[in-house]
């Protein structure tokens, strides 16, 4: 029976019992892991009390072939985010990006890319970072780990908007035609400069631009992934 040691993100949990949990993690060098955690909910247990969502820490499992769930023995918290549990808007987007993570990711597979910025993403919330920055950063990071990376090039297009197609994946002749979104040029500038950065957002970027970017993105992952969950009608409406 393979045991497994490494630094996880609590993505989602549910009470298994009065004293036990099962619950899905996000592992740095292991991907999407879920397991169950008996006696995880007592006080002197081996899991620092319990998994609480968006917390970080040191997991160890017991994986066995074939079982959907693996045995979790130890739960070493590292850091805990406690302003997502106290701002309304960090908790709303900490609660999108585990949904991103939760749905885009589905075997045990290491995403190193997408790992680190989970943890940059929650440690920037932390630190009272603007969310709209947290989010475009984050949504940037996740799709081009995940081969979406969009193509900006606007060599060829002229005035003030151009188009968004989810087929082609990126910038196209604003047509109006009904497979493509308008687009203000400025936005794309923006995901231009943050692709030339790696994902960082430009110091004095607009925010009228930066949440238009968001959108935009967001309304791709819904193509992407078939649905629109929860918590990103929450974040941006329907």
């Amino acid at each position: 029976m393979p045991t497994l040691c490494d630094e996880a993100v609590c993505v989602r949990h549910w009470d298994f019992s009065e004293t036990s949990q099962t619950v899905s993690l996000f592992l740095r060098d292991h991907g999407i892991l879920r397991g169950l955690a008996k006696g995880a909910r007592r006080e002197r247990g081996a899991f620092s009390g319990g998994f609480d969502l968006f917390t970080k820490g040191e997991i160890v499992a017991i994986v066995k072939p074939g079982r959907e769930l693996a045995t979790l023995t130890e739960w070493t918290l590292l850091e805990t985010y406690p302003i997502l549990r106290r701002q309304a808007p960090a908790n709303r987007c900490g609660w999108y990006l585990a949904d991103l993570v939760g749905r885009f990711l589905h075997q045990p597979e290491p995403h190193p890319k997408t790992w680190d910025a989970m943890v940059t993403a929650l440690r920037e919330l932390e630190s009272g970072c603007s969310t709209d920055r947290v989010i475009l950063a984050f949504h940037w990071r996740l799709l081009c780990d995940l081969g979406y990376r969009p193509r900006l090039d606007l060599d060829g297009f002229s005035g003030e908007t151009v188009a968004f197609s989810a087929e082609s994946g990126g910038v196209v002749a604003d047509t109006g035609a009904a497979d493509r979104w308008r687009v203000r040029r400025p936005t794309i500038e923006l995901l231009t400069a943050v692709g030339d950065g790696d994902g960082v957002i430009p110091d004095g970027a607009d925010p009228e631009a930066t949440s238009r970017a968001n959108r935009l993105l967001a309304t791709w992952i819904r193509e992407l992934l078939g649905t629109e969950s929860v918590s990103m009608r929450l974040l941006f409406g329907s």
